[in-house]
C-alpha cells in the first residue's frame, strides 16, 4: 500500500555536507494580478545515504522524520544526472521513439 507522505522534484546545488545534499524546489505560480508567471525557489537539506549524488542532478525527495535540527527530507531517487543524462524518466514523460522506426 502506497504511503501519503509528499514527494518533491529539485535540483541539487550543494552536496558538500556529509550524507545531506541541499536541493532547491522551484515553484512557478501565475500572479492574480497581473498574470506573470512567478517564481520562487526554496531550499532544502535532504538525506542521501550513499553519499554520491552530484551537484546539478535532478531528484525525487521523500518527507521523512526530522533526522537532524534542518533535514526533513530523504532522496527517494535520482532522475537525472549532473550533465542532463536521464537515468529514470520523470512522471507523467513518455519515452520517445528514434525517427524513422515504427511499430
Amino acid at each position: 500500500m502506497p504511503n501519503n507522505r509528499r514527494r518533491l522534484v529539485g535540483r541539487v546545488v550543494s552536496d558538500k555536507m556529509d550524507k545531506t545534499v541541499v536541493v532547491a524546489i522551484e515553484r512557478r505560480k501565475t500572479h492574480p494580478i497581473y498574470k506573470k508567471v512567478v517564481k520562487s525557489t526554496k531550499k532544502v537539506m535532504a538525506h542521501d545515504e550513499s553519499n554520491a549524488i552530484e551537484v546539478g542532478s535532478v531528484v525525487q525527495l521523500v518527507e521523512s522524520k526530522p533526522l537532524s535540527k534542518n533535514k526533513r527530507w530523504v532522496v527517494e531517487k535520482v532522475l537525472e544526472g549532473p550533465g542532463g543524462r536521464v537515468l529514470e524518466p520523470v512522471a507523467g514523460e513518455l519515452p520517445t521513439e528514434p525517427e524513422g522506426e515504427q511499430s
